[in-house]
């Protein structure tokens, strides 16, 4: 019997997972070998609620992250992917959204463009001065 891990890609019981619905391949999933929280139970990472008990859940799921050698591939993953529910990468989902609000913030605009207003925001050239 199949079952769904915390990827949300089916494998069997015996923990190995189908990583062809990955997208890119099965080198993107590569990190996915030394995650400490393979062999986890998917729901300590998925609590339901912002009750005492689900913050506990939130951080025992920290704490299997911060113990992990890929922390920083699966939150990088966890961005670049939306992913808007769980912990991933140390982080819930309140704090992705404040790292993907930083980010975009940080983001400079594209060279000689200004921000936008009349006109597109390009400088039009002065022709009204008057001849001295």
């Amino acid at each position: 019997m199949d079952q769904t891990d915390r990827t949300g890609q089916t494998g069997s019981r015996t923990g190995t997972t189908d990583r062809s619905h990955a997208g890119s391949g099965a080198d993107a999933w590569e990190w996915l070998r030394d995650a400490a929280c393979v062999d986890a139970d998917p729901e300590l990472f998925f609590p339901v609620g912002d009750s005492d008990p689900a913050a506990e859940q939130v951080a025992r799921a920290k704490e299997v992250c911060h113990s992990c050698p890929v922390e920083r591939q699966c939150l990088e993953w966890a961005l670049n992917t939306g992913r808007t529910s769980g912990v991933w990468g140390g982080t819930d989902e309140e704090e992705r959204r404040r790292l993907r609000r930083n980010e975009r913030r940080r983001v400079p605009a594209p060279r000689g463009r200004q921000a936008s207003g009349p006109g597109g925001g390009k400088r039009r050239p002065r022709t009204h001065q008057r001849d001295a």
